[in-house]
């Protein structure tokens, strides 16, 4: 579902024809495209917080987590950094709460936790098929991409491709354009990022449910 509210004059920072729109595409078809979905004023806190980090405090993405977390350059070679709910990004972090409580308030996920990083992908940079959890094995529920770059071509490359269980049949192509927002269900959706041909700007989340029981505690501490 490719939709776009730049032209509703009904956007706003908790406007619920966003959230309706969201929580459509995710029960319909467990994915959704759209446009300029995130608040302008959210958006540019998110984006200046962006640009203003130097590219040296970026490390090499990895994959897995915990003690399974190791580098593979086969596998994916952008570099991250992940974010923190401090007051420079609170607008953007409630914006989030609130995306939370309308998803599990009309779809009943049962969304806990989210946590989030900023990509950077060099000319040459990819990530290859996977899928963001695997059933019965991580407490990733909904995922969700959004970009900072301007002006972007398909020639450029990068595109976000959403695959079937097949991992075969391609669903649809995402081209990373600034406030493009994409959510799917982390354990539907093989996914990958074509080769990029210019510095692709992308920040990656997961909403997460938790696991927690009287021997674990899940998300941890």
């Amino acid at each position: 579902m490719e939709l776009s509210l730049s032209e509703s004059p009904l956007l706003a920072t908790h406007h619920p024809c966003v959230f309706e729109t969201i929580s459509r595409g995710l029960w319909q078809q467990g994915y959704v495209v759209l446009e300029n979905a995130i608040p302008p004023s959210v958006f540019a806190t998110l984006e200046n917080n962006f640009l203003k980090l130097n590219e040296n405090t970026f490390s090499e993405a990895g994959i897995g987590r915990g003690r399974d977390h190791t580098a593979n350059n086969f596998v994916r070679n952008d570099k991250i950094v992940w974010l923190e709910n401090d007051s420079e990004l609170a607008d953007w972090f409630d914006w989030i709460d609130t995306l939370k409580q309308e998803l599990n308030r009309r779809l009943f996920l049962g969304l806990f936790d989210f946590e989030c990083h900023y990509s950077i992908y060099k000319p040459g940079d990819f990530y290859k098929t996977h899928v963001d959890a695997f059933r019965g094995r991580s407490n990733r529920k909904l995922t969700m991409v959004t970009y900072f770059n301007r002006g972007w071509q398909p020639q450029d490359g990068g595109g976000l491709v959403i695959y079937g269980a097949d991992k075969v049949t391609r669903i649809t192509t995402v081209y990373p354009e600034r406030n493009t927002l994409v959510l799917f269900l982390s354990e539907d959706f093989p996914h990958e990022v074509l080769t990029t041909h210019r510095d692709r700007y992308s920040l990656a989340g997961w909403f997460r449910v938790n696991n927690s029981t009287a021997e674990h505690i899940d998300p941890p501490l």
